[in-house]
């Protein structure tokens, strides 16, 4: 992919600012489950925002890295499924909106058992340095706790939290978790919609209706986003990535052009999404917790999972609209 050799993206940002910890008491799934049933408007407790992430997310409207906590992010997710469902934009879990969200009868937490495959690695560390990641076979995940939570679109520190005690590295072992699993998938975009101030990426079906959102990073003063229409040319799933050091303006001295292999941290992540406008794409990361919160090197990036929904729903040739 000699687009990829030369793309200005984001790399795995050490040091990266993310969201807090969570409590470390646990999470009962009942009370999660019940939450914001028969919700008034005011402060919502934490259950109650967690089960509106998971509902938010299964109707493809993400808050990203799903946590429990309130931020930028759910207040998009929030924004954008209200304007979906002619509601008032106001980012807030309000009667109105909880009454759209609990069309949603599904349970928001279910029962999952680790399968063997989940917990069959192979594991192991990811090192910052590029030189480093090059000598590996692969990127896969660090441990069977982080890919579970990539799987469940969870932060590992939530999973924890519903299932103390438990050994998410276990064959067999039953967990409490985000009922994401099985959606409807969305349906074919006919136009994608990134928006640098709100930092979102929409999808429009083909009369222009909203159909999903997903929380992005959207470049940096250094690398702007390329603002303007464009259009997708090819999608990329597993890619391998060329790094070279002097397309990035951070990058250490003395640093040398390598080739990461694939996997899910890979610092493009799962998808390639390849743009018309020469070097830029959107893409996933190995950082979940990042996106919405960091800036990136000029491309468009979303969790591996939202990157993963979307090069279902688009295609070659799918109008691409990057505004400010």
């Amino acid at each position: 992919m000699n687009h990829l050799s030369i793309a200005l993206i984001a790399a795995s940002l050490a040091g990266a600012a993310v969201a807090a910890p969570l409590p470390t008491t646990s999470l009962d799934a009942a009370a999660v489950n019940a939450a914001g049933k028969t919700a008034a408007e005011g402060k919502a407790s934490v259950p109650a925002l967690l089960r509106a992430q998971i509902l938010l997310d299964r109707a493809r409207y993400s808050s990203g890295e799903i946590d429990g906590a309130h931020g930028s992010n759910m207040r998009a997710a929030i924004t954008g499924y209200q304007r979906k469902n002619g509601l008032a934009p106001s980012g807030k879990l309000d009667a109105a909106t909880w009454r759209a969200l609990n069309a949603d009868s599904a349970d928001a937490i279910a029962v999952y058992t680790v399968t063997d495959a989940d917990v069959a690695g192979p594991f192991a560390p990811v090192p910052e340095d590029m030189a480093e990641k090059a000598k590996l076979a692969a990127l896969g995940y660090a441990s069977a706790a982080e890919a579970l939570a990539e799987k469940f679109h969870a932060s590992p520190a939530l999973l924890q939290r519903l299932n103390p005690g438990k050994n998410l590295g276990r064959a067999g072992e039953q967990l409490m978790v985000p009922n994401v699993l099985g959606t409807e998938p969305l349906p074919k975009a006919g136009k994608i919609v990134v928006d640098k101030s709100e930092r979102t990426l929409t999808l429009l079906d083909a009369s222009g209706k909203p159909i999903g959102q997903f929380p992005a990073s959207t470049g940096s003063e250094h690398d702007p986003l390329p603002v303007g229409t464009w259009k997708v040319q090819g999608i990329s799933k597993n890619p391998v990535f060329h790094y070279n050091p002097k397309l990035f303006w951070d990058a250490d001295a003395g640093e040398k052009k390598a080739k990461i292999p694939a996997g899910p941290n890979n610092p493009v992540g799962v998808a390639w999404v390849d743009l018309s406008k020469p070097h830029y794409g959107i893409h996933g990361t190995p950082v979940p917790a990042s996106i919405g919160k960091t800036q990136s090197h000029g491309c468009i990036r979303l969790t591996n999972w939202d990157v993963a929904a979307l090069t279902e729903s688009v295609a070659s040739g799918t109008e691409v609209v990057l505004q400010e």
